[in-house]
């Protein structure tokens, strides 16, 4: 398939997806247009709606993306410890999806994808807690599940931002080990 530009995608909406990410790293998701996007793709500026139809069917399928990758890089890490790590890479390594992810405002959050993927997510995040000794004072793993993700969301969230002090060092892994290490003491 070749654009009025030339341009030849062998998976546009990838590719749109692609200039996307690039977008939303570089401005954040507000800043984000789909003729802007378009731009980017050397594509007519018809393209993306032709894909997504507007720029909240775009960020629903960027936030599929970002949960289906997040999924993936928490079933691959060991325990609980390294699916914490891996989380704090995934936002590190995709700060545009995570920026999307974890905004429901900008996408359609009741889309049956982005709820499938989402659910993907937490399953692999509860299977990391599900491996800890159990409790059987406090069976609660729902709550033990909430407790580990607000942790390491919030330290991601806090890295990206900036707003660690310099003490926590220029390493997102090794600092989040240090802090979720602390979930086990």
């Amino acid at each position: 398939m070749t654009g009025p530009r030339g341009y030849h995608h062998g998976d546009l909406r990838r590719a749109l997806l692609a200039a996307a990410v690039e977008a939303i790293t570089e401005a954040g998701p507000a800043a984000l247009s789909l003729r802007e996007l378009a731009r980017r793709a050397g594509v007519s500026h018809a393209a993306p709606a032709h894909h997504f139809g507007d720029k909240a069917g775009l960020l629903t399928a960027l936030a599929v993306d970002g949960f289906d990758l997040l999924a993936g890089a928490l079933r691959e890490a060991g325990d609980l410890l390294d699916a914490g790590v891996a989380y704090v890479r995934f936002a590190v390594g995709h700060r545009a999806h995570f920026e999307v992810m974890f905004r429901p405002e900008l996408y359609r959050r009741d889309d049956p994808e982005v709820v499938a993927a989402r659910e993907r997510a937490g399953a692999a995040l509860r299977a990391g807690v599900a491996a800890l000794p159990r409790d059987e004072a406090d069976p609660d793993r729902d709550s033990d599940a909430l407790a580990a993700w607000s942790i390491v969301h919030g330290f991601a969230t806090l890295w990206l931002a900036g707003a660690l002090p310099p003490r926590t060092g220029p390493d997102p892994e090794a600092a989040a080990r240090t802090v979720i290490r602390r979930l086990f003491d």
